[in-house]
């Protein structure tokens, strides 16, 4: 045995293969001081980059890092965090406090105060605060069930769990990630969006394929034309496609057919996810041993969940006053359509999360707004509705990106109960991350407000309540929602749809190129020889890294500057 395979086998035996008794607690004096710190650091970062650049980066990794290094520091306390099991929780804790606080807290909190009325913030602000927690609570129930499998792609946690496993293994995968590292801050500083790169080289291929055909569908309507923006300058490959000066994404048959298809394939989704659960039992032997949660258990995780929105609902239709803008019918239809749209938000974006790294939340809640607009929900209703949906959802998709990292840690499932154990502190550390949050969000929300300094997507959510939707817009939903609904009818359980609506609703023409190309590459490499996958799988593990690490330091170096 070489030296190398003997230190491997020592670090799986010292840290991998601990006993479910051994695990870290996300309440030990060790673990909790560090995960109040990271979460403090983890929501005012997200604070200040969802109001200056509208975007909160994944910073579990750079939690994960800040702990490998103060495990370095020769002091008998901070030996403890030497655990990758330590590691995990204090990178969830800061993954979660950064996503919670802006697009869960913040976003949503601003949608009133930007419509004129900041009497609303608190009582908006708690309602969102337990929908963030309702939101997590049924992740964890149906994390590793047959919906959100823990084998599932769940890309940014493969790339923190490879990440922590490369610094305490060494050796040849270590170097992989260096490289893929490498790839991945190199592509950034040119224009290219390596994180997508990455991806592509270890999730789903169909719904990965999905994703960039619709990033550049969208990519050529916008520019009319083929063309890639790279090292800062646009280069058009074809130009003045639909004629010259044409603006078709402007005109409604093209600027609501994003929206439309995901309806379509949202509506076709949730559909596939109810046969799921009707045409099972809630002790299917088929599913034993393959998953750690039983179709009984996703069952009632849903029902209960449904039913907590709706209580919600109810309990955010009193506190901010709307219940008296609406008649009693009208307000019972508000009440189960805005529990209809957190629950079905959630599970759009979580399947969109799980299979390509991205969940469009922000796009998600417009579309459960439009909607509510064409069923004629008055201006204030209409924004905590939206501010609602976008509560919804990206807990849920951050949480199990930190349960799959843990998941790859604890052994890949190998022993249930230290899997169950450890996702189960990894659930504390996120309440205690939402909890941070939630105070730091009370304490600076006024003074980013006060400033004029919002969420950008809270103005577009007022002004498409304010501009109102006609029958022209529900035509252009109705007809792009049946494409949508055969795209993903016909892709099956590779969401194809949902991911094809996803690429329009968010991507660019470089987008789709780099996937598309990420894709012929791994498709060629792994036919060839398929050891190939494994090294692809670590490079863009290493290439998503990179990225995210790459786009959180060039952000937080523009903290403090003006908007």
């Amino acid at each position: 045995m070489t030296n190398e395979e003997r230190n491997k086998e020592n670090l799986q035996l010292e840290q991998i293969k601990i006993t479910a008794a051994e695990h870290p607690k996300a309440f030990s004096p060790n673990v909790l001081i560090l995960n109040i710190a990271m979460s403090v650091i983890g929501a005012i970062i997200g604070l200040e980059l969802i109001v200056r650049t509208g975007v909160a980066p994944n910073t579990s990794i750079v939690g994960a890092l800040f702990a490998i290094i103060l495990s370095r520091i020769p002091i008998k306390f901070l030996q403890k965090y030497k655990s990758i099991h330590s590691q995990n929780l204090i990178q969830t804790s800061i993954s979660g406090a950064t996503f919670s606080a802006a697009n869960s807290l913040l976003l949503p909190i601003g949608i009133p105060v930007i419509m004129g009325r900041p009497d609303l913030m608190v009582p908006m602000l708690v309602g969102v605060y337990i929908a963030t927690i309702i939101d997590a609570t049924i992740l964890y129930k149906t994390f590793d069930t047959e919906m959100f499998p823990a084998a599932g792609a769940w890309p940014p946690g493969v790339a923190s769990a490879q990440a922590i496993l490369a610094v305490v293994e060494k050796g040849r995968k270590a170097m992989l990630l260096i490289v893929g590292a490498v790839i991945g801050v190199g592509g950034k500083i040119i224009g290219i969006p390596t994180d997508l790169l990455g991806v592509s080289w270890f999730g789903d291929f169909a719904a990965m394929a999905a994703l960039g055909v619709g990033s550049v569908v969208i990519g050529v309507i916008k520019d009319n034309g083929f063309i890639l923006n790279v090292f800062g300058h646009s280069f058009g490959i074809i130009t003045n496609l639909f004629g010259e000066g044409a603006e078709l994404a402007s005109q409604p048959m093209f600027k609501y057919m994003p929206h439309g298809i995901m309806i379509g394939a949202g509506m076709i989704a949730l559909l596939q996810v109810c046969k799921m659960l009707f045409s099972k039992s809630g002790s299917d032997k088929s599913a034993a041993g393959k998953f750690t949660q039983s179709m009984a258990n996703m069952k009632k995780a849903l029902g209960w969940g449904y039913v907590a929105y709706f209580g919600m609902a109810i309990i955010l239709a009193v506190a901010t006053g709307i219940y008296s803008d609406m008649s009693v019918p009208r307000l019972i239809v508000w009440v189960i359509y805005a529990a209809f749209a957190a629950i079905a938000s959630e599970l759009i974006v979580g399947i969109s999360a799980m299979y390509s790294g991205w969940f469009p939340g922000f796009a998600t809640a417009l579309i459960f707004l439009l909607v509510g607009m064409l069923i004629g929900f008055p201006p204030m209703p209409l924004a905590i509705l939206v501010a609602y949906t976008a509560a919804t959802g990206p807990a849920f998709s951050d949480m199990a990106y930190d349960l799959k990292c843990g998941y790859i840690l604890r052994g890949n499932g190998a022993d249930p109960e230290l899997e169950k154990e450890g996702r189960k502190q990894q659930y504390f550390s996120e309440i205690l991350a939402f909890t941070v949050a939630a105070v730091m969000v009370a304490i600076l929300a006024n003074k980013y407000f006060g400033q004029g300094l919002f969420a950008p997507v809270d103005a577009t959510f007022a002004t498409t309540i304010e501009a109102g939707a006609g029958g022209d817009v529900a035509k252009w939903l109705l007809i792009w929602a049946i494409p949508g609904a055969v795209i993903q009818l016909i892709g099956g359980s590779r969401q194809v749809g949902i991911l094809f609506a996803t690429g329009l609703l968010v991507g660019t023409t470089i987008n789709g190129v780099t996937v598309i190309l990420a894709l012929l590459l791994r498709y060629v490499l792994v036919k060839r020889n398929r050891e190939n996958k494994e090294i692809l799988n670590i490079l863009g593990a290493g290439a998503l890294a990179g990225a995210a690490l790459y786009s959180f330091f060039t952000a937080t170096l523009a903290i403090g500057k003006k908007k």
